[in-house]
């Protein structure tokens, strides 16, 4: 009697045991429904905000391998602003972790919706949007980085040793992908306006189309890349415009963050509504992180608390101060994205200050106390009027803005006259960004059927100007091929000539790369550029991990002269 009443009490307890612990969930277990699969979608979106991907490392590699900023601590980021990285730099590896992980989430909510999109309900297309959108993301800052990523799809690859360690995909297979991704999520997401509130922060199918020209434009796709663009112009993809204020599109708080002109942007908390722990890394997970990012520490001052990592170039500096409005005055961008005391800026926005810190002619501000430089204003609080020092860390809360409407247009410029040499249009398209500024209009009988004229215009004036020490200049030196013409190359030898002083009288001087090796303060990132170290190599470390994996021109010292998509506009004097 005693043993069939304890076996029936067994029996009975079994259904009460068979549950899933919600705190130990496994792929059989979780994604079989919309709300555990939207907790991916956010899962993917806080990635993105890691320090490998936009948080710090991940933003500025690409800032400090373009030609308008050099590294003024001469400390961090050193090999990468001299363009010769070598393999064994774990830092560089770190990009690769962290998009890696954005991958995984990704790749596990597609499988989850399946390949047949007419069967899915709007909420998850929008789900199955966003995903593709962020592995579009994550392969396009791969390849522009690492050249030949690991290209996985699906997540049932991961199940095998083979699918883990994947091989190399070659340029043209990873950009492929990129468009793929961004193409296909252009059809599952919804406008800006048609998502309202739902599309604040999150990407829509403007975002993957501005996106998908961008990728088409790495290969020189020109004219798709132009319909793409136009649609976007003409709103097909819900409403852009330019912001009246320029400054508004750096600065913290919900009256500037995704706004009108912005197609996507990166998500930070604003400081006062932080946590207080820093997440480094994706594993580094915190109920009270932060959600703020590093990139005014590695810009800010290093007297106002920042780490003075790096610093505009002169050349950058020299081209705002080259061309006034037409009322005369400084071009307003100046103001938002070098921190330098001009007697203009006393009456202008928050007047001559750093961090509210009131600074004058005699007490201008430098990056670096040793080396000097100018200091970088854009997407830091120098001119923003609310704190009075960088609070170091990942803390900064004002969102970056990945994509914006003058990109846009400045891009249609670009593949207009690319594909019809200058015309009217391509120049009203240019106009709209220096109206804005309140430069006076261009005219196209200045480039008089010159399409190489018009190109070095938005190459080296407009683009630099509207875009001056943000994420993407890396970028545009690879898909122009400068790096791999004669002339381009010695001309971003130039625009990368800085000087090393501890003076602040002379930080703002215009430079020489003909001094370079006669001043001995006098230096240029350029002149130590490795042929193939256009891009970052893959860390040997990863190497050693997967032995299916190989390195890239950057790990090998290899030419890609050979690996352009066509011929490189010749250096024009403007």
């Amino acid at each position: 009697m005693a043993v069939l009443v304890g076996l029936g009490t067994l029996a009975s307890c079994d259904s009460k045991l068979d549950v899933s612990n919600p705190n130990q969930q496994t792929t059989a277990t979780f994604g079989n429904d919309v709300e555990s699969l939207e907790e991916n979608v956010i899962a993917a979106y806080n990635h993105i905000r890691m320090e490998g991907t936009y948080a710090r490392v991940g933003y500025t590699l690409d800032v400090c391998r373009g030609d308008e900023v050099w590294n003024s601590s001469q400390v961090w980021y050193m090999p990468f602003d001299d363009l010769n990285a070598p393999f064994t730099d774990e830092i560089g590896q770190w990009s690769w972790r962290d998009w890696y992980y954005t991958i995984n989430v990704c790749n596990y909510t597609i499988t989850r919706c399946g390949e047949d999109n007419s069967v899915l309900s709007e909420t998850m297309k929008r789900i199955k949007g966003q995903m593709l959108f962020l592995r579009g993301l994550a392969y396009y800052n791969l390849t522009g980085y690492y050249q030949n990523p690991i290209l996985i799809t699906d997540y049932n690859t991961y199940s095998t040793l083979d699918g883990l360690y994947g091989t190399n995909s070659t340029y043209d297979e990873a950009w492929d992908q990129v468009e793929k991704d961004f193409a296909e999520a252009m059809t599952l997401l919804p406008s800006r306006d048609a998502g309202g509130q739902w599309a604040l922060g999150r990407a829509t199918n403007g975002a993957a189309a501005g996106y998908y020209a961008r990728a088409l434009m790495m290969r020189h796709k020109y004219s798709e890349a132009l319909a793409v663009l136009k649609d976007i112009i003409g709103g097909k993809y819900g409403h852009y415009e330019l912001m009246k204020n320029y400054g508004d599109n750096f600065r913290e708080g919900s009256a500037y963050e995704n706004n009108a002109e912005s197609l996507f942007e990166i998500q930070y908390l604003d400081y006062g509504s932080q946590g207080t722990d820093d997440e480094w890394t994706p594993v580094n997970t915190s109920p009270n992180a932060t959600q703020g990012h590093a990139v005014e520490s590695n810009f800010g001052p290093g007297d106002m608390g920042g780490w003075a990592d790096l610093s505009a170039s002169p050349w950058l500096y020299q081209l705002f101060k080259s061309e006034k409005t037409t009322s005369g005055s400084l071009d307003p961008r100046l103001y938002w994205t070098i921190g330098t005391y001009e007697p203009e800026w006393d009456g202008f926005e928050y007047g001559n200050v750093c961090y509210t810190v009131p600074m004058t002619a005699d007490a201008p501000v430098v990056t670096n106390n040793n080396n000097g430089g100018l200091p970088i204003a854009k997407n830091t609080n120098l001119r923003t009027g609310l704190y009075d020092k960088v609070v170091t860390g990942l803390h900064c809360g004002i969102n970056l803005r990945m994509m914006r409407y003058s990109d846009v247009l400045l891009r249609a410029a670009e593949c207009e006259n690319e594909v019809n040499g200058p015309t009217q249009q391509a120049i009203d398209w240019i106009n709209q960004v220096r109206n804005r500024a309140g430069l006076a209009d261009l005219k196209l009988a200045d480039f008089s059927g010159n399409a190489d004229k018009l190109f070095e215009q938005i190459a080296n004036v407009e683009r630099p100007k509207e875009f001056g020490c943000e994420f993407g200049r890396g970028f545009d030196l690879v898909r122009w091929g400068f790096f791999y013409s004669a002339d381009r190359l010695q001309q971003i030898k130039e625009h990368g000539t800085f000087r090393r002083t501890n003076d602040k009288t002379r930080v703002k001087e215009a430079v020489s790369y003909s001094e370079v090796g006669v001043d001995p303060e006098l230096k240029s990132s350029y002149d130590s550029w490795i042929q193939g170290h256009e891009f970052f190599p893959i860390y040997q470390g990863t190497l050693n991990d997967n032995p299916n994996l190989q390195g890239n021109s950057a790990n090998k010292s290899e030419s890609n002269a050979d690996k352009l998509y066509g011929p490189v506009h010749p250096v024009v004097k403007l």
